[in-house]
């Protein structure tokens, strides 16, 4: 049998080994890749994904022509300043490219869902959501995209995507967001 004193240095032994294995470089993650003139980003905005407009499919993406490809790669939500459905500047380069998508896969079909912040009456939120949805519509439609290939509504301040009652919160919730009703692949 092993003696106490044998147990001991046992013991000593694993102990320093584990201290020794705690006590190891570890090998540090490589970093991201940043966005580089071939992949330009799209123009700040509250909530907005960050990231490129349109940068083809990359590998380990969203298959073409999908609902995923339209998220990641396009964008499906650009946003309005306060009582105002005037399509932002920052949103143009969005939305021109949504119909640049739309326009080479002319099966889908898209809804504009016109969004306002808790501020205000139900009646005026649903109002200004549904100018919101129209505006983007119009926009889609001057870029060539066929009339009848979008639908329009609001939900006014009924659907938040950003809860609290500050303006940060605010400033997502007042958006149009480009939703894929048939067409494409989930």
């Amino acid at each position: 049998m092993y003696s106490t004193r044998s147990i001991i240095r046992l013991s000593a032994v694993g102990v320093m080994v584990a201290a020794m294995a705690a006590c190891a470089p570890r090998q540090q993650p490589e970093p991201m890749p940043q966005p580089g003139p071939s992949q330009p980003s799209q123009p700040s905005q509250p909530g907005a994904p960050t990231g490129p407009v349109n940068p083809g499919t990359l590998p380990g993406t969203a298959a073409p022509g999908s609902v995923g490809d339209f998220r990641q790669n396009i964008g499906d939500r650009v946003y309005f300043d306060l009582d105002s459905y005037s399509v932002r500047a920052d949103a143009q380069p969005r939305l021109d490219a949504q119909a640049q998508w739309l326009n080479r896969y002319p099966n889908v079909r898209v809804r504009i869902e016109g969004n306002a912040d808790e501020r205000g009456t139900r009646e005026y939120n649903l109002a200004l959501g549904a100018r919101r949805a129209e505006a983007v519509r119009s926009h889609l439609v001057n870029r060539g995209v066929a009339a009848n290939r979008i639908d329009t509504i609001s939900y006014g301040k009924e659907r938040p995507i950003a809860q609290g009652s500050n303006e940060e919160a605010w400033a997502q919730n007042r958006n149009a967001h480009t939703a894929i009703v048939s067409g494409a692949p989930q």
